[in-house]
């Protein structure tokens, strides 16, 4: 009889082991042992000694070998591919390879197709692409022994035919054959190019939905932080007014504390407004609380503005000539002007920081630019929190194309990110011999002392029009943008001195081919370009009318989401779609972002327009920019109101990090539920003892 007793329990256990969705999900190697404890860090899938993982030196050098012979150049592909490999060392990988079905050569990766086929958990608009990822970057570059071989060929696939695109007709059959769903209620697990962590047995938990809530109706550009460390935020429509307000607490009743009959500056009368014009930038001196300094970006028209004039940014310089140049919607080139103005409080303040108004009429001139188009020209200001110098952004100009290749002409200021000393006045020389363009100072260490042939107000050249850059509040060294496309594909860059982000050569990864080039092109073997980090093709979005622009926006450093922390936080401009990038290793430049979703704060302030057809997402209109204030909270200014990132709790989500109290969420600290996972392991454990004491 316990003979009889002790079979039905192995039988049971093996049921256990071998059919349950779960069955894997407790550490597990590919050859079936338990991961062990590192002794000393291994070189090329490098994790700590601190760290249990399935490889030691011998695998490590195995993985390395088999890394050098896909002999792949390309640092993209070449990146996303040790990622890969390297998988095989996590303590899961039994999970990642499949192995109670048979081992797999890669890890499942997942895929947002196979979430939505199966109506999961994720159809939240959440969704994981790294499948797709890997055919966009390694698509077309040739891979050697390449691990991606279609079952039905074995590796007899002929050397023409190892790039991902001569093996399958399209992504979708590329993830057919090794993606699948992240899904933890379904059993399935799939690796996104970050470490699988489970915890108490449950499946890895991907990026959660985002919970807002709206705390403002007006549709304004720019919010930047009070230098002063307050509550207090500036404001800013494209219009050409800037407010003062008080931000209310999180989660909090109250709403934004603004006068909107009060503006803190009105320089309307100076602004040329329409689409792509107005007040484009903001930025307030690091040392604003003592001098009241602050610098606007805006554009002019100068046929109605006074002192809206300056040298044409079409110039034989960068060869061009402005009587060759179109017409622009009955616009003659160099009509409208970039501006840079520095201006000040008002000095009846007792001290600059207390200061609720500026002075109306500029301090100082910084530099006009006249532009050749009516077209992308960005405009963003910012000062690096680590060098005190101010970065300003610009487009191409164009509508399509740059035609005139001036995102890749080095004397040309436009398509680059440019870096300035507001704080030295430059002497006539100075001007003369560097060919300035209006009242500044060129920072020491610029890339031109290093490239004679670059402006020397350029940091950083090849973009299309960077619309939202932000510097990384823990790490000031990242300096991180997003660049529309015009095609096919938006990009989140991190920008490097003197990098060259490929444009418009490379629209994201892919070449790219102009109709129209009168100004020249530059050879793709002429350059070094940095590729995305991240990104989206317009196909993602929908189907039938594509992307709108790619908004650029923050790594999310509130303690408000604790499980959104240390993700970069990105949208599109048509406000359907919203991603979280994730770095990993960490400061490694290797990210990957998925999809996430969002909705609204039951108890918002002001409540939401919800999309028709939805219970809980917000309507948010056309996304402008993101902000992020002095506690780090993180906002979305969008043509339909301010929104602000708040605890998921209060959209009935759930985070394991947030301390949910009962004063701010009806469920109690103190009611506890054993986790699935947790409960299944316990539960053979206890089959475990039984059979131990029979």
């Amino acid at each position: 009889m316990a003979a009889d007793h002790l079979l039905a329990v192995f039988f049971l256990l093996y049921t256990l082991f071998s059919c349950h969705p779960h069955a894997f999900s407790y550490p597990l190697c590919t050859d079936s042992r338990a991961p062990i404890k590192v002794e000393k860090p291994i070189n090329f899938c490098s994790y700590s000694a601190s760290e249990s993982g399935c490889c030691d030196s011998v695998k490590d050098v195995q993985l390395h070998e088999r890394f050098q012979a896909f002999n792949v150049s390309d640092t993209a592909c070449a990146s996303i591919l040790k990622s890969i490999l390297c998988s095989a060392c996590n303590q899961y990988s039994a999970q990642l390879f499949q192995v109670h079905s048979g081992l797999r050569d890669v890890p499942v990766l997942c895929n947002s197709i196979n979430v939505a086929q199966k109506q999961t958990h994720f159809n939240t608009a959440a969704s994981i692409d790294f499948c797709k990822q890997v055919w966009d970057i390694c698509g077309n570059i040739s891979i050697l022994d390449s691990p991606f071989v279609p079952s039905k060929q074995g590796r007899t696939v002929s050397a023409h035919l190892k790039r991902l695109t001569y093996q399958w007709r399209s992504w979708k059959d590329f993830c057919e054959e090794f993606g699948g769903p992240s899904d933890s209620d379904e059993g399935g697990v799939c690796f996104d190019g970050e470490s699988v962590s489970f915890k108490n047995g449950e499946a890895p938990q991907h990026p959660p939905s985002l919970c807002l809530e709206k705390i403002g109706n007006g549709a304004y550009l720019n919010l930047i932080p009070h230098p002063d460390g307050s509550n207090r935020v500036f404001l800013s429509s494209q219009q050409g007014k800037i407010w003062l307000a008080d931000v209310p607490d999180v989660g909090s009743t109250d709403i934004l504390g603004i006068v909107e009959s009060r503006p803190f500056l009105d320089i309307t009368d100076q602004v040329l407004f329409d689409t792509e014009f107005g007040l484009m930038g903001m930025a307030f001196h690091p040392n604003f609380t003592n001098n009241g300094r602050f610098f606007l970006s805006f554009n002019c028209d100068k046929m109605k503005h006074q002192g809206c004039f300056g040298r044409c940014l079409c110039n034989t310089d960068v060869n061009c000539d402005p009587t060759m140049v179109d017409v622009d919607n009955g616009i003659q080139p160099c009509r409208y002007h970039s501006v840079i103005a520095e201006f000040a409080v008002d000095v009846t303040a007792p001290k600059p920081s207390m200061a609720k108004r500026a002075k109306p009429l500029e301090v100082r001139r910084i530099l006009t630019m006249g532009l050749p188009y009516g077209g992308a020209h960005a405009g963003q200001l910012l000062f690096g929190p680590a060098d005190g110098y101010l970065y300003m952004t610009t487009g191409d100009g164009a509508h399509k194309d740059d035609p005139y290749n001036f995102a890749q002409n080095k004397k040309s200021l436009l398509g680059k990110i440019l870096r300035f000393d507001v704080d030295n006045i430059p002497s006539e020389k100075e001007i003369n011999d560097l060919g300035l363009w209006g009242n500044y100072s060129i920072p020491r260490d610029n890339p031109y002392v290093e490239d004679k042939e670059l402006g020397p107000e350029i940091w950083a050249l090849g973009f299309r029009n960077p619309w939202r850059c932000s510097f990384d509040s823990e790490r000031p060294s990242y300096f991180i943008c997003g660049d529309p496309g015009q095609d096919d594909y938006e990009e989140i860059d991190i920008v490097t001195k003197g990098g060259n982000y490929g444009w418009r050569v490379y629209e994201g990864f892919l070449h790219f081919h102009p109709q129209l080039s009168p100004g020249g092109s530059t050879s793709p073997t002429s350059i070094n370009p940095i590729f995305p980090v991240m990104g989206y093709t317009h196909s993602e979005i929908n189907n039938n009318i594509g992307s709108a622009s790619i908004i650029g926006g923050y790594f999310y450093r509130s303690l408000a989401d604790p499980c959104m922390y240390g993700r970069y936080i990105f949208m599109d401009l048509y406000g359907e779609a919203m991603w979280a990038g994730s770095e990993h290793p960490l400061n490694s430049g290797n990210f990957t972002s998925s999809r996430i979703g969002f909705r609204c704060a039951n108890d918002s302030p002001i409540p939401c327009n919800i999309t028709t057809g939805s219970s809980s997402s917000p309507s948010l209109g056309f996304v402008f920019s993101f902000a992020q204030d002095n506690r780090k909270d993180l906002y979305i200014l969008t043509s339909k109101g301010i929104y602000r990132v708040t605890r998921p709790s209060r959209c009935n989500l759930k985070c394991s990090k947030e301390i949910v109290t009962s004063t701010s969420h009806s469920s109690s600290p103190m009611s506890i539920k054993l986790r699935r996972g947790s409960s299944r392991f316990n539960y053979i454990g206890f089959l475990v003892f039984f059979v131990l004491v029979l």
